[in-house]
């Protein structure tokens, strides 16, 4: 988009109970399941049986990420009609890249979706913001959608709103706009880096602000229309106890799921996003 980043919205203040309510968006739910490095053949078996007899009787996608060596078994076995296939990363390219699987190799299989810029990418394995761009670009082309995440450290935060949204969190949202054309190809995932196997979690009225925040940026930035359509889906330590809270906030379009993915609840918070707003 190669606009600069705007200006932190200021804190809305509460509403009055003579305020109007926000708006509706007519958005379908997203919900991942991030395996992360976890599962084994047996594991994986037991969690397939329980996904694909799940009763989901309202309209979300669902998106099941396991390790990469899982994924044939996977595609294969996942039947559910709201569930498919995703990777938790790719590479921009094919070649002479040891241990990486390209975006143009995933949509070859039939893997049309992938996790991208994920907190431990980017903490662990040194992904940056110009990586990640080059890596959506990449799947784009291929014809592979994108779950983007995006999220502050525990010291940016505690710099202030204002600070770690102007320096972390748009950069890391800009970096995205850059290079996506069709906005129904990409999932926001705001993760705060604080909340991610942590077992804190933000409170439904701090992601709410974070999540208010990024739909306004794309509001400015990209377009109206576009904010009030993209998805935007919060990830850090949700539990079946939580969902339901979280999901209330008018901006919280979904979950990205770590821990719980692996776990029956998991259905629970499925079935949180079937609630209306």
């Amino acid at each position: 988009m190669g606009a600069s980043c705007g200006k932190a919205p200021e804190n809305p203040e509460p509403a009055s109970a003579a305020a109007p309510a926000p708006p509706i968006r007519a958005v379908k739910p997203f919900v991942g399941g991030n395996w992360k490095c976890n599962g084994t053949k047996k594991s994986v078996e037991e969690l397939l049986a329980i996904l694909n007899g799940a009763t989901v009787n309202f309209e979300v996608d669902v998106a099941i990420c396991p390790p990469i060596i899982f994924m044939p078994y996977v595609k294969e076995h996942l039947k559910h009609p709201h569930m498919f296939p995703a990777a938790q990363n790719c590479y921009d390219k094919t070649g002479a890249f040891t241990g990486e699987i390209a975006a143009s190799e995933l949509a070859d299989y039939g893997v049309h979706w992938t996790i991208l810029g994920h907190s431990e990418r980017r903490t662990l394995f040194g992904d940056t913001d110009a990586t990640i761009a080059a890596k959506a670009a990449a799947c784009y082309a291929a014809g592979v959608s994108v779950i983007g995440c995006l999220g502050e450290t525990l010291a940016e935060r505690q710099k202030g709103e204002q600070s770690f949204l102007e320096h972390v969190i748009y950069p890391q949202l800009k970096a995205y706009a850059d290079v996506t054309k069709d906005w129904s190809k990409l999932v926001l995932a705001y993760e705060p880096l604080w909340a991610i196997g942590t077992g804190v979690v933000a409170k439904p009225e701090e992601a709410q602000v974070v999540h208010a925040a990024i739909r306004k940026w794309i509001a400015t930035h990209v377009g109206e229309s576009v904010a009030a359509t993209v998805r935007i889906i919060y990830g850090g330590s949700v539990t079946a106890k939580n969902a339901g809270e979280l999901f209330k906030e008018p901006d919280i379009n979904g979950f990205l799921v770590g821990g719980a993915s692996l776990k029956p609840e998991f259905l629970e918070i499925i079935t949180a996003t079937g609630a209306a707003k």
